[in-house]
């Protein structure tokens, strides 16, 4: 792994050079020039809008006026990656900076997450930088929070804590345990019940969101001790637990346009309930963590290193895809005995989808692939996931 300090420094430059803020996929309603039009209130311009500026190998955001921002997920993804750091650099290794320059970093992206927190909920949560459209459903607008973004940001939050002992990082991730339980909607399902993506209706259906919240649940358990994140935390697993295939597999949601198994999100779920079991002590969804774990090692990485987007094709190959292996290695605690597939999943990534100038791309294609530099998706997702493979790397 000799070209693993190298790969992660020249991310970790790029990416302060930019002060962390950038484009992403699905910002294409950001658009001046768009906003400036009648179409912003058609739903079907909106979602032409967002789609062709996702799906597009050309980058158009300059053209039409896209502001580079911070994105909440992203910033919680770079203050984990920083806390990783720090783990390093307490033991005197300076290849990523020193310990003041660490800490100061960590902070600086902490103090950022709570001015972005949307207060108007029961507590902290946080959403995007852009309105989405969701097919012709409904319309995220901007800052609409999700538990997926409020699960990094609480991830990130308690880590930064753990490391500077500011009270108020403690305090802002242990509210959002407020907006999980009283803003997030449930639909029953089995003997349990899935939280929602978001405080809109329409949106209920999604297993690795409502498995993040129930990992929200059990994170603050561990320090507030509150019985009712532990029971709501296992009731909302119970749920995606029954809803696993006999192989271990989970399909993306449970409706029938949601029928697709795919890498990351099966390694959201392994973590999320890898997590609940680390933080309550409760054993009892080891089984489905390791029937998961196989089937998520079986069938999304190829013999090369090839990380795979889906269960029976390979192509899109998300930047997602590697980085959420080496998160859940170290997660699963699994590292030590699949380090020869990490290592050549790193060197296939590096290789393929990491530029000269440090960013890693998006998605490879079959045809002409996007190697548009997205900070939330590509490179904060990649800070975070190198940063735990560091760490794994500095234990062997």
């Amino acid at each position: 792994m000799n070209n693993l300090i190298n790969s992660f420094n020249k991310l970790k430059h790029y990416c302060e050079e930019e002060n962390f803020a950038g484009w992403d996929p699905y910002d294409g309603l950001n658009s001046k020039i768009f906003k400036a039009t009648p179409l912003k209130h058609w739903d079907i311009a909106r979602l032409v809008m967002i789609q062709g500026f996702k799906r597009s190998p050309i980058n158009f955001r300059k053209l039409l006026l896209v502001p580079k921002q911070h994105n909440a997920k992203g910033i919680g993804l770079f203050l984990n990656g920083y806390c990783n750091l720090y783990k390093l650099v307490e033991k005197g290794d300076t290849r990523f900076g020193s310990q003041e320059e660490i800490l100061s970093r960590i902070e600086e992206l902490a103090d950022l997450l709570l001015k972005m927190q949307n207060k108007d909920y029961s507590g902290a949560c946080w959403g995007y930088n852009f309105d989405w459209q969701a097919r012709r459903l409904f319309l995220f607008p901007a800052d609409t929070p999700t538990v997926v973004a409020t699960s990094f940001c609480v991830t990130a939050l308690l880590n930064a804590y753990e490391i500077t002992k500011n009270q108020s990082y403690l305090d802002t991730a242990l509210s959002a345990g407020n907006f999980v339980l009283n803003d997030l909607n449930r639909t029953e399902y089995k003997s349990g019940f899935l939280f929602s993506y978001s405080p809109l209706n329409g949106n209920n259906t999604v297993f690795n969101a409502s498995l993040l919240g129930a990992k929200v649940l059990s994170q603050l358990y561990r320090y507030n001790n509150n019985e009712l994140y532990k029971d709501t935390a296992t009731t909302a697993i119970k749920a995606a637990v029954e809803a696993q295939n006999k192989d271990g597999s989970w399909v993306y949601g449970m409706l029938s346009v949601q029928s697709w198994i795919d890498s990351f999100h099966t390694g959201y779920n392994l973590d999320a309930i890898q997590t609940y079991q680390d933080k309550t002590g409760d054993t009892q969804f080891k089984e489905s963590i390791e029937k998961g774990f196989k089937y998520y090692m079986e069938n999304f990485f190829l013999e090369d290193g090839t990380p795979k987007y889906y269960h029976d094709k390979t192509y899109p190959i998300d930047i997602h895809c590697p980085g959420q292996l080496f998160v859940n290695l170290s997660v699963n605690k699994k590292y030590e005995e699949n380090k020869d597939l990490a290592h050549s999943v790193f060197n296939w990534v590096t290789k393929n989808m990491q530029d000269k100038k440090g960013y890693f791309y998006y998605q490879l294609k079959e045809g002409v692939s996007s190697k548009i530099p997205y900070m939330r998706w590509s490179n904060a997702f990649m800070f975070n996931a190198l940063s735990y493979l560091l760490v794994e790397e500095n234990e062997l």
